[in-house]
Parts: structure tokens; sequence; C-alpha cells
């Protein structure tokens, strides 16, 4: 990775997107629409979504099985040469456009590709698992000749036409598309080449965000966005709806029709959230040349507290406060500050804005006005410099994210200089 796009600072990697000069450059974009099937096509979509699911899990076990049993890796290319004879053997194959197929492999491949990289780099590998139904919600066409997309209908081979709504226009050369059950609703997506927008117009203004639960972040300006908190005020729901799915007898329609109204209690959130943040992501990139946040380990701030064992008696543990961080944790997730970074990292990719990740160490505890350290619990909501040559005062969150302002100006004036 070049010198442009990451940069050493305060010990840790920090990571910069630099203003890019534009000729003609093709993206992927991803469009995404309302499906309205009828009942005979609802069910058709399930049949490819239940035979996709069975060809991955099939071919994951034999992937195990000959790793196992022979010492020998089967990849993608042998497995989509037997896709003949699986068609052979199981007619009810012969209904799906190989291609569908093939994708389906395809991913399991990604997986495993995805895996080795892990592996390789000492993380964390998650091995490839069984997906169950409620892990497999989508199938994809990668080539037009199952489909074709006349005026609101979408013409699906051996399917039919069904109704979609096109809010907004298509835009670029369509490569593949995608159906996609989420919870009783369809969706499509059209993945398709695009030319690279035109950057905005160049601005001189730069600022830090501090993201936090009380506030969903604090701008270096001084200006608080409130936190919305779309879990926490649909709890009292969820709780509800949870519960009424727990009293329902196991594998009984009643509760699976109660199960589908907690999930749409979980998406009607989830949606609340992502609204917000795209909004938010978007003012921000268009009015800052520069932003400038923390390089989070959300992981790592949401993990339990190791237990306490009680030396005195055995078996006995003492609190290790375990009920107090798990609020917060929720807190944190609520706020899905990594998703929030993400979408700002696309938009300003697209709008040739430049965006920075600084060590957060310290952020909250170095005076923005001196730089040096005053230490303070978490409690304390104010910032007092108590040097006389300083005295700056102002919100705890406010000097957090001055101090990431400068932290982040210090990287990208090195990066401009190399």
């Amino acid at each position: 990775m070049n010198a442009l796009s990451m940069v050493r600072c305060f010990g840790r990697y920090v990571h910069i997107l630099p203003y890019r000069k534009r000729s003609r450059v093709l993206i992927r974009k991803t469009f995404k629409y309302r499906l309205y099937p009828t009942k005979v096509q609802e069910e058709t979509f399930l049949f490819i979504l239940r035979r996709c699911r069975e060809l991955y899990n099939s071919a994951l076990e034999e992937r195990q099985a000959a790793y196992r049993i022979c010492g020998v890796s089967v990849g993608y290319a042998v497995q989509c040469h037997e896709l003949l004879e699986i068609k052979e053997a199981f007619p009810a194959y012969q209904k799906i456009g190989a291609h569908v197929l093939q994708d389906a492999l395809r991913r399991l491949d990604k997986a495993f590709q995805a895996f080795f990289r892990r592996v390789k780099n000492g993380e964390k590998p998650g091995y490839p698992r069984f997906k169950s139904k409620m892990r497999y919600h989508s199938f994809t066409f990668p080539d037009r000749e199952r489909w074709k997309l006349v005026d609101n209908r979408l013409k699906l081979l051996g399917i039919g036409d069904v109704k979609v709504k096109l809010h907004r226009p298509i835009e670029g050369t369509i490569k593949t598309c995608t159906i996609k059950r989420d919870v009783d609703q369809w969706y499509v997506f059209f993945s398709c080449q695009v030319e690279a927008p035109a950057p905005l117009p160049p601005s001189n203004k730069e600022v830090g965000l501090d993201l936090g639960v009380i506030h969903f972040a604090t701008l270096s300006t001084g200006e608080h966005i409130a936190n919305p908190r779309p879990y926490r005020k649909g709890l009292k729901r969820l709780k509800l709806l949870q519960q009424a799915k727990d009293c329902k007898k196991h594998r009984s329609h009643r509760r699976k029709r109660a199960a589908i109204r907690l999930a749409r209690a979980h998406r009607k959130v989830r949606n609340q959230r992502q609204d917000f943040q795209h909004k938010l992501a978007r003012r921000l990139v268009n009015e800052y040349g520069l932003i400038v946040m923390e390089d989070l380990h959300i992981a790592q701030m949401v993990k339990a507290p190791e237990p306490k064992p009680d030396p005195e008696k055995e078996g006995a543990y003492l609190p290790n406060g375990a009920a107090a961080k798990g609020g917060l944790n929720q807190s944190i997730l609520d706020a899905g500050w990594g998703q929030f970074q993400h979408f700002c990292v696309a938009k300003a990719e697209e709008a040739g804005r430049r965006i920075v990740f600084v060590d957060p160490y310290n952020t909250s505890q170095l005076c923005s006005g001196c730089g040096r350290l005053v230490p303070k619990d978490l409690e304390v909501r104010w910032h007092s410099c108590p040097y006389p040559d300083c005295g700056i005062e102002l919100d705890r969150d406010h000097n957090s994210a001055r101090t990431i302002l400068f932290r982040g100006q210090e990287v990208a004036h090195r990066v401009t200089a190399l």
C-alpha cells in the first residue's frame, strides 16, 4: 500500500483517502428496488432459494469431506463441472438456470478465499458455516439471458413478469441482478457499471468528529448531533413481540407469524438507523473537505468483561461490572459507529473528499488548547485546563473533537508534503 493511502502516526497506522484525479473511471454502483411478486412468483423465489441453499451446504460438505478423508482441496472449477451430474440426479435443479447455481458455488468459494486471507493475516479466521434458511436470503442472475427489465416490470425466465417500483432511474450498464428476501418483502439489486461522478467543488473547511453515546457525534465546531437511539426507543415493543413469540408453540404457524412481526420491528429499527446515518454522512461530505474521526476498535469496546474469581470462596466470583458494561455495549451497538464511518468513507470516495482515521489514545484526556494531559474520569463531562497559561474551558466531547481534528490535520499535511 502506497504512502498516500496509509501513514503511520502516534504508533499506529492511520488511513487517509486522498484527492484523486478524475478521468474516465468506471465504478460499480448498486441500485435497490422493491419487488411485488404474486403468490405463485413468491413460491418460485422461495423454491430457488431452497435449492441454492442446499447446493451451497452440499458443496461445503463435499469440501470438508474431501480434505478430511483424502487431504484434497476441492475448488470452484471442480464443483462447477459437477452441476451437470447434479441436474441429472435431481430434476428439481433443472428448473433453475445454470448461472444461478454457479453463483451459489462462487459465493462459497469467496467465503473460503476470505477465510484463508484472514488466516494468513493472523485475524480471527471465521470458517465458512452451513447456511440455515435464516442465513440465506438471496440468489443472483450473473448474466442477462434469463432476465430483462422493461418499464416497471422485471421479466424473469421461468418465473414471469414481476412488478418493480423504480423510484429512481438506473444509471450505467447493468451487470448482475440479485433477488433478495427481507423478512416478508422482496427486493431486486442491480449492480451497474457507471462512470465515476465528478467530484464536488473543493472545500477548505475541516472538521473533527468525536463519536459518543450521549450525543451521536460532537463536531470540532462545537455542534452536538443528537443520538436518535432507534433501538432504545423501540425496545419496549421489541420485548413485547419477543415475549409473544416465545409463548407460542415451537414450530407452529402462530410462532412463525409472531417471528415475522418481530423481524418487521427489527427491520424498522435498522432502517431508521441507516436513514439517519446516510443523511448525516451526506451532509458532512458536502460541507467539509477534510473529515477526521477516531480509528475505533468497536469489537474490543463491546467485549464482555472477564470474570473475577473470588480467592476466598471456591467457585464464587466477585462483581466485575458486567451489568453496567452490558448497558454501555448496547448503546454503542445501537449508535452503529462502524456503519456510519463506512457510509462516510463511501460518500467521500465518490465526492473527492478526504477521510482521516487517527489514533483514539487520550483524545479525551489531552487539552486541545495547550496539548498537555488533563486526566478526568468518564463521569466528568466538562474540560477545564488547570494550567494558567491556557485555562481553556469547554465541553468534554468538544475538546476531544478538537484534539481529533488537530491530529488529522497533522497527518493530512504530512501526506500532502510527500
